[in-house]
């Protein structure tokens, strides 16, 4: 049943109002939602949350979506955004939650300061995570080996991953290139230039 209808077929009868074809589209791309979200790590709440969140907004954007077999690729894009919006939303309420200090000044400009520190980190702490999530195992496991304390040396990097050791460095560069094009870090890293 899957095969008989292609995705653009299912969308414009979707915007028809087919609720067949709606039926069809949600049953078919929702492991892909479910799949982003536990990349994501998100608890199953936030997740069906997240999911939520995107049909919705399918359901508002689906008469203007220009290529309607590009359907997948939209729904990705919208589910990574909306998984990076709901780790930054839950850090932030983690960092804004946080106890005062007894005997500090909440109106204080040094507290004002150190929150919006905390609220830039936690930020850049989810854009790393969210565009770590994206990588590939590969460059996952290279990169966590390389930041251990103490740092695992090269030669027992070179076994773990059936690496030469000359490669590994190559290899890590384009693996951090890959991270900061991620477009969870690429957005934040744009954000952070226009804020200078």
């Amino acid at each position: 049943m899957r095969d008989d209808l292609s995705v653009a077929g299912l969308v414009t009868r979707a915007r028809m109002g087919d609720q067949d074809a709606w039926d069809q589209l949600v049953e078919r791309y929702a492991p892909l939602l479910w799949s982003i979200c536990r990349r994501y790590r998100l608890s199953h709440p936030d997740a069906a949350d997240v999911c939520q969140r995107v049909w919705t907004v399918l359901v508002v954007q689906l008469p203007a979506l220009r290529e309607p077999g590009a359907l997948p690729g939209w729904l990705a894009t919208t589910t990574r955004r909306e998984c990076f919006k709901a780790l930054r939303l839950g850090l932030q309420h983690l960092k804004l939650e946080e106890p005062i200090e007894p005997g500090a000044d909440p109106a204080a400009g040094d507290e004002s300061t150190a929150v919006d520190r905390a609220l830039l980190t936690a930020e850049r702490e989810v854009a790393l995570r969210a565009g770590f999530a994206e990588l590939k195992a590969r460059c996952r496991r290279l990169l966590e080996m390389l930041v251990q304390d103490p740092p695992v040396p090269y030669a027992e990097i070179s076994a773990r991953l059936h690496m030469k050791l000359g490669s590994i460095g190559p290899t890590r560069a384009r693996c951090l290139d890959d991270l900061r094009r991620s477009p969870a870090l690429a957005a934040l890293i744009a954000a952070e230039a226009m804020g200078n």
